[in-house]
């Protein structure tokens, strides 16, 4: 079995990457995984396990049709989360998250099929809702981004359904809810606060806080991603949720996780086109392919803080993050 996982370096892509070579997943253990990942700032290749035998590691652009073609021949799937994902830099830079996000995917998509890859997971984001007042999102809601990461993500995921439409090609699309865990970059809004809160910094809070968010620990996503190669329909897509907070709310939690107070909160102005909830209704993934998450979100934020505590020598020299509080990667 031999798995090419885009986007290998970075937060998500890197826990899958280790979990499948720690043999988390069934069936799975003996599985050769080659990274592929263009080490942005987002990419960190000690994340990864790069002494492991069944490890390699391609730096390489996912736009660069010819470097997959390459190294894709031989595979079984491709898992590909490789992408530009923070959203106050796509508000700045819509450019870079169009081309990598929408042309990326479908130049993994084309050289899946030129390559004659079996089978490939296209990792994709709420976002492409939009916001939601009431209720929840199923898979069968029209894309209504209001981003430019958004909107990226939901060209996305339109090229995944047109490749499985046009060419056949065995693909399934996830999309999930706020992530965190460990080895996330501080750009994203909880390492950020944990980092700054840890060095005695305050910590910028969009607006009124009253935003919603789900939040779901890194090592659910990778299950149901690996649930959804594993079980997945062609040509569907399946919604992973998590816990549901206010911008407060995890504040809140995270200041007390930290031993600060709200002294140490500032009012920013809010985000442009900020969406107010996000919602996913995640019974298809749930009943049809038997996903259950397994880390409550105390214990999860809990164990993250104690990760960033305990491993400043990872993030402290992580370039600086921008002036405005990102929100949790996909």
């Amino acid at each position: 079995m031999r798995i090419l996982v885009t986007g290998g370096a970075g937060f998500i892509g890197s826990h899958y990457v280790r979990s499948l070579l720690a043999g988390a997943y069934p069936g799975y253990e003996r599985a050769d995984v080659t990274v592929v990942d263009k080490l942005t700032y987002a990419g960190n290749t000690a994340n990864l396990p790069l002494a492991d035998p069944r490890l390699t590691l391609v730096r390489a652009d996912v736009c660069d049709r010819s470097a997959l073609l390459d190294v894709l021949p031989g595979h079984d799937a491709v898992v590909h989360f490789a992408a530009e994902s923070h959203v106050d830099r796509s508000i700045a830079e819509a450019s870079v998250f169009a081309h990598t996000n929408v042309v990326g995917t479908q130049t993994v998509l084309d050289a899946c099929l030129g390559a004659g890859v079996p089978r490939m997971v296209h990792v994709s984001t709420d976002e492409v809702y939009g916001s939601i007042a009431r209720g929840s999102w199923t898979e069968e809601r029209p894309l209504l981004p209001n981003s430019p990461y958004a909107a990226s993500k939901a060209g996305a995921d339109l090229m995944a359904r047109a490749y499985f439409r046009t060419h056949g090609l065995d693909v399934s699309v996830t999309r999930c809810s706020n992530n965190y865990g460990t080895h996330q970059h501080p750009e994203k809004v909880i390492p950020r606060f944990v980092t700054a809160l840890l060095d005695g910094g305050d910590v910028p809070l969009y607006g009124d806080g009253l935003n919603v968010r789900e939040w779901l620990h890194v090592d659910d996503h990778c299950r149901a991603v690996q649930l959804v190669l594993e079980k997945g329909e062609p040509g569907e897509a399946y919604n992973v949720g998590g816990a549901e907070l206010t911008n407060r709310e995890l504040t809140g939690r995270l200041l007390d996780l930290c031993g600060a107070g709200w002294d140490r909160v500032r009012t920013v102005p809010d985000r442009k086109g900020h969406d107010r909830r996000y919602s996913v209704d995640d019974t298809r993934i749930r009943t049809r392919l038997g996903f259950e998450p397994r880390t409550p979100l105390d214990q999860g934020l809990a164990d993250t803080v104690r990760w960033y505590r305990d491993h400043r020598d990872w993030w402290r020299p992580a370039p600086p993050p921008t002036p405005n509080p990102g929100e949790g990667e996909r």
